[in-house]
């Protein structure tokens, strides 16, 4: 029998919840594949993915199969125990990965705060107190905790919360001679995303991401890649860092991990992780059974020859239809990325009316992402179905087309 709720609408999250997002007029109450229905039974097209978390589309059925045997099982009993799908998860992450150790938690802003604290513990345990230097780049995004904001390259994010975390450089994104300059033997952890979502779906340059990982080894620092957004199949590979063949010394990730369902992740090596001994770090939630159970379902289907070279081949799709599209309207500069995260970059033109693309969008029933007010975003289903991509795109054409007669 189905539960009966009280209706609700758009208004009442204007009067009920703090005023720190600006949803969407309309509300989904249902999802499939890649297809959205809001609360007057319209149908989207979802290009957005949660913002890159559903990796599987809406109700994958190996998602809803691990969840819904998982909640009949066992749902929660803490870290004081360990469980079953905490560990199969764990093999799993190893057996794919550079990594040894794994620690769960329950978002990216938690695996990046665990990923910091590491390497600052191993600096301090290693070298003292005087090496806890983190140097990241500018426009980079890595959670919204007091440190990770503070990491962050956005000072739109981090300014007016008090005093900032200290001992944090920002230098510019794909330039090494700027991190040649910036790091020295104070410097504990290079925070890199290798490809950074935030602040406008930029990919590394691959000699960028060699320099600093040989640098980091001249100075003793550690190399952290934030793969929040680039993991889990994103990029065509497992993770983005697989593309470049520079392996990290800690990795994060969370986003697409869970398929839509909270988790994180961060990936290290036996060596670092002894520094994070019994008592050092913890999280209620982290590896939580329901969550472990999801994630590895997604981890079953995503790391899969059929699924990572089907995620090559659709981004192949994407980029020539938005090229065209760009070309056509005189809308994009350029369509860059890897896999399955793809910005658009505004014309000088259109720079700043990314929101205004994003809401035409939508009025023509497809969802879409904006990463900064200069690039539209398309983080969709590593799974979309070939016809969905090409509804998805019509929609869009429309939406440009529209925005561009104004």
């Amino acid at each position: 029998m189905s539960v009966q709720h009280d209706p609700v609408q758009r208004a009442d999250f204007d009067q009920y919840l703090v005023p720190n997002y600006s949803p969407a007029a309309f509300i989904p109450v249902r999802g499939q594949g890649s297809r959205v229905w809001d609360q007057s039974g319209r149908e989207l097209i979802d290009f957005a993915g949660g913002i890159a978390v559903n990796s599987l589309g809406h109700c994958h059925p190996a998602l809803v199969k691990a969840l819904t045997e998982q909640a009949n099982t066992l749902w929660h009993v803490s870290n004081v125990f360990t469980n079953e799908p905490t560990l199969r998860l764990a093999h799993k992450l190893v057996n794919a990965t550079f990594a040894e150790r794994v620690f769960f938690c329950n978002s990216g802003a938690e695996a990046n705060e665990a990923a910091f604290k590491l390497a600052r513990r191993v600096a301090h345990d290693r070298f003292g107190p005087e090496k806890c230097e983190i140097i990241a780049a500018l426009n980079s995004f890595h959670g919204r905790t007091l440190f990770t904001v503070s990491v962050g390259g956005q000072p739109k994010y981090s300014d007016g919360f008090g005093p900032k975390i200290q001992g944090i450089t920002h230098i510019p994104y794909n330039d090494l001679d700027a991190l040649k300059a910036a790091i020295s033997d104070k410097t504990c952890a290079v925070v890199l995303e290798p490809i950074q979502g935030e602040g406008g779906v930029l990919p590394a340059d691959k000699a960028y991401l060699e320099g600093a990982r040989k640098l980091c080894d001249e100075h003793n620092a550690l190399l952290v890649f934030d793969e929040v957004q680039s993991g889990m199949g994103r990029t065509g590979e497992l993770f983005a860092y697989m593309n470049y063949g520079v392996t990290p010394d800690i990795l994060s990730s969370a986003k697409s991990l869970g398929g839509g369902f909270p988790i994180g992740a961060m990936l290290t090596t036996t060596e670092l992780a002894k520094h994070l001994a019994v008592g050092t770090h913890g999280t209620t939630y982290g590896g939580n059974p329901l969550a472990c159970a999801v994630a590895e379902a997604v981890l079953d289907v995503v790391n899969t020859p059929e699924v990572l070279s089907g995620v090559k081949a659709k981004h192949a799709q994407f980029k020539q239809r938005l090229q065209a599209i760009g070309e056509q309207y005189g809308v994009f500069s350029e369509v860059r990325g890897l896999g399955l995260l793809l910005g658009c970059a505004l014309s000088d033109a259109w720079k700043g009316k990314a929101k205004v693309v994003l809401d035409a969008a939508a009025a023509e029933g497809v969802m879409v992402l904006q990463a900064g007010p200069d690039t539209v975003r398309f983080a969709p289903s590593l799974v979309v179905e070939d016809a969905d991509i090409r509804e998805g795109l019509d929609r869009f054409e429309r939406a440009v087309a529209k925005v561009v007669q104004g």
